[in-house]
């Protein structure tokens, strides 16, 4: 790999910092949704979680010592404007700084995400939130208070984290917040979004602040189930409907023709200017993969695939059918390990894409464990770090994409939204207890692929 390669690890901020409500923070969706009997397993919410808020320089050390030269982190939009759009929180601000310049001090380079996931809740009750066009022009104002705050340092950002998360699992499926359940809503907030990745990548370029503006957007591979043509395209389809839908309008300014033919009115339309806005928007695509399904167009014979989200949108739309392989490992997740999928979905996005640099902001795996012992013993997960690493080597090396960076989720277990903390993802582990940071066996098998590449 290249010697700038970045090699590094992710989190987001609803999910380790805590501090919820110090230091004028307002409240977000998940601290409501997280509060609502029902919603999240055990009934967890993210009070303190990591309480990374106050142990930032704790975890800058072990990032330090991972030997990673990137870390991917998210801003919380209410921690630096309590209500979404009304007056700055200096503290926030000042939060950021500390722990920008903390990393910097060691040598690691930030990656600011602006959204993932926890919209200000004043903006969900009053403006419904990203069913508003007006959330975007309030994003567009909050991008630009981040870009004149750490942009002096800061040289590499990301609009949004997984719109399909938001626009799905937040407006279809009723799964994640503000738990809303819709056929038509999804797309409607996935137009909002686009548009206000725009706008804030507008006020980037106009500002003239130094680096790079991109987006990091989820897709599972689908590898046809036959060479039957049919299937080899509901392959393509399904990869459409999940990466394309939301990467399309950044590239090239609209979206699959395949959603404009499915949806009809239901797809909302850009406007000319609103598709010049959009259009190369992107400087870099993101991409965070976590598994492989087979894809065809009847349903196959067996291991078949039932999930509420597993076809990447609204299953109904895709006419497309998920299948695996019964020899396929399976995770604490019910994801399927494909290495080779990852490969091929990184050769799609390259070619789909015109050879856009990519970014691997998310790549990691849940391990079930019962106790301490049990959890920092995960050579699952280092299998898994060293299998899903080199096929991106392969893709790099033989392949010709244009990989810039590779980020595990994620660095120590966290609140894992409607999972809770039933699931850790983590290369560290982190006791909710007394907040005790050990580092896994797959914390030091990928401080040694680092090492090694």
């Amino acid at each position: 790999m290249k010697e700038d390669f970045i090699w590094g690890v992710a989190t987001a901020a609803h999910q380790v910092e805590g501090a919820w409500l110090e230091d004028g923070k307002g409240l977000n969706i998940w601290d409501a949704y997280s509060h609502t009997p029902g919603k999240i397993t055990n009934g967890d919410h993210s009070e303190v979680a990591c309480d990374h808020y106050h142990r930032y320089e704790e975890d800058i050390d072990l990032i330090a010592n991972l030997g990673t030269n990137g870390y991917r982190f998210s801003i919380s939009w209410s921690r630096i404007i309590p209500d979404g759009k009304g007056v700055v929180n200096k503290a926030g601000i000042d939060f950021y700084n500390r722990l920008i310049d903390g990393l910097i001090a060691k040598g690691i380079t930030p990656f600011i995400t602006l959204y993932h996931w926890d919209l200000p809740l004043t903006l969900q009750l009053e403006n419904d939130g990203w069913l508003n066009y007006e959330t975007a022009e309030a994003f567009e104002r909050y991008a630009e208070i981040c870009y004149k705050a750490f942009g002096d340092r800061v040289t590499n950002w990301m609009t949004f984290n997984e719109n399909w998360c938001t626009a799905v699992l937040g407006y279809g499926d009723g799964l994640f917040a503000p738990g809303r359940v819709s056929n038509t809503e999804p797309y409607i907030v996935g137009h909002n979004l686009l548009l206000a990745h725009g706008l804030a990548v507008k006020k980037f370029r106009a500002g003239g602040y130094a680096g790079q503006i991109g987006i990091a957007n989820n897709c599972d591979f689908r590898e046809p189930l036959t060479d039957k043509p049919e299937d080899i395209a509901a392959a393509q389809e399904s990869l459409e409907f999940f990466y394309g839908w939301l990467t399309d309008p950044v590239v090239f300014g609209d979206y699959p023709q395949i959603m404009r033919d499915r949806l009809g009115d239901r797809l909302p339309t850009f406007t000319p200017e609103q598709s010049e806005l959009l259009k190369g928007s992107a400087d870099f695509l993101g991409l965070n993969h976590y598994t492989t399904h087979y894809a065809s167009r009847e349903p196959a014979d067996d291991n078949p695939v039932e999930s509420e989200d597993g076809n990447g949108g609204m299953s109904g739309d895709q006419q497309v059918c998920l299948s695996s392989d019964s020899n396929w490992h399976v995770t604490s997740m019910g994801w399927f390990v494909v290495p080779w999928g990852f490969r091929k979905m990184l050769n799609w996005v390259h070619e789909r894409y015109n050879g856009l640099p990519i970014y691997v902001t998310e790549n990691g795996t849940a391990v079930a464990a019962d106790n301490v012992d049990a959890a920092v013993d995960d050579q699952e997960r280092a299998d898994f770090v060293k299998s899903y690493t080199d096929a991106l080597k392969l893709a790099v090396e033989e392949d010709g994409v244009d990989v810039r960076g590779y980020f595990c989720w994620t660095l120590m277990d966290n609140f894992e939204w409607c999972r809770g903390y039933d699931m850790r993802f983590g290369l560290i582990y982190c006791d909710f207890e007394t907040l005790e940071r050990t580092p896994k066996t797959s914390y030091y098998a990928y401080r040694d692929i680092i090492k090694g590449s």
